[in-house]
């Protein structure tokens, strides 16, 4: 029976009886040929294909520095070995085999999911279809519901946190990364400013108290992301997507949205409610008619090639949103004509008004999973990709 302790901050401890018996005082290098060209390389830590020497077996070894801008870290990296014991019942979760002790780094032997990041498919230019998406939504919430009913909030909910099982194939999901997740017990407060700038909810930038409700929000952006190509409230610079997110100036354009039906765009709805009190939960979103097999979906190909186009945003929060131009991706040099669109605003009077231009297509940042939007093609500087993250509390 391992033995679990709760800080006020929110991170799990371990006794140190037990963290001696799951932590190996040697080198990884003993036992395991480490590739040199990373998987994924993150400020603090970075992650290798690892093969056991004696069975061949492949692992994912995640490399975690154990001290940051000069502070000792062993407390987060702690906690995150405990919430994947935790976890280790449940398969849409990561599993934790083995933990390497090293003088700078903790050593993370973690399941290989062969299927690499859900992120990718993005990458590669792709969307997924309805079933598809729902599919993937099930078991996020799977996962998600593992989480919660421990009372583990993850916060870091985005494409790159998971991952697939097999190769450009969504029917085996794992949550992962838990460097940021907390526990939140009944009575014990945690305010943080953390997560990613796109998939962030409106109370964490408000610095109101972090709840269970917080990756709910990240779950209806998910759900966004993976039917349309879009981040919901993504702009050129990381103010404005905070501004569209605290005042929740969410719009289904009908480029990306004529062939997602009614049930689908409901579920997105209930989740990104501004009040995390007037959110459902986990189980209440399984039991959702897109969720749980109820909606009436017609079958389509499992991935669809995504026509996006990026987008200029301008704001003037003191207007509603009245008017957005209507643009046409197969042909996103012409210009366009406006067309009305109702927003929805979950309540709130005043919505920030974007103006959307269209130039060169977009790309999802590998980095950071948010929606790049590009400069326009006459700018005499256009990017490639937008690399805004947020790691630890830390808006970057």
């Amino acid at each position: 029976m391992l033995d679990y302790n709760t800080s006020h901050d929110g991170l799990l401890q371990l006794e140190r009886d037990v963290l001696d018996s799951v932590v190996q005082k040697t080198s990884i290098l003993e036992f395991y040929q480490v590739d040199k060209t990373p998987l994924g390389r993150g400020k603090y830590a970075t992650v290798c294909r690892a093969v056991h020497k004696l069975t061949g077996t492949p692992y994912a070894a995640k490399f975690v520095k154990k001290r940051r801008r000069n502070q000792d870290q062993m407390k987060e990296i702690v906690h995150e070995i405990a919430v994947l014991m935790q976890c280790s019942a449940t398969n849409r979760v990561i599993r934790l085999h083995e933990v390497y002790d090293s003088t700078t780094e903790m050593v993370l032997v973690l399941e290989l999911a062969a299927g690499g990041e859900l992120q990718h498919i993005l990458d590669g230019g792709q969307c997924l279809s309805e079933p598809e998406a729902r599919k993937a939504m099930k078991q996020i919430l799977e996962g998600l519901s593992y989480l919660h009913d421990r009372n583990i909030a993850h916060l870091d909910l985005k494409p790159q946190n998971l991952l697939l099982s097999m190769v450009d194939n969504c029917d085996d999901i794992k949550l992962c990364d838990f460097g940021i997740s907390k526990v939140l017990k009944p009575g014990v407060t945690v305010r943080e400013i953390l997560g990613t700038v796109d998939y962030v909810a409106p109370e964490v930038l408000s610095y109101d108290p972090i709840c269970l409700s917080t990756d709910i929000w990240s779950v209806g952006v998910l759900a966004y992301v993976l039917l349309s190509g879009f981040s919901p409230f993504g702009a050129d610079d990381k103010q404005q997507t905070f501004l569209n997110i605290s005042k929740c100036a969410l719009s289904f354009e009908p480029e990306h949205f004529h062939d997602v039906s009614g049930d689908a765009i409901n579920f997105i709805k209930s989740a990104l409610i501004v009040d995390p009190r007037q959110r459902p939960s986990v189980h209440e979103l399984l039991d959702h008619p897109w969720i749980s097999l109820k909606a009436n979906i017609v079958a389509t190909p499992a991935l669809k090639t995504c026509e996006v186009a990026a987008l200029t945003t301008t704001t003037s929060p003191s207007t509603p949103i009245s008017q957005r131009k209507n643009f046409s991706s197969s042909s996103p040099t012409k210009s366009t004509t406006n067309k009305d669109f109702q927003t929805i605003s979950n309540g709130l009077n005043a919505s920030p008004v974007r103006t959307y231009t269209v130039t060169a297509n977009c790309l999802i940042c590998s980095q950071c999973g948010t929606t790049c939007r590009h400069l326009s093609q006459h700018h005499p500087s256009p990017v490639a990709k937008s690399t805004i993250t947020v790691d630890r509390g830390i808006l970057c």
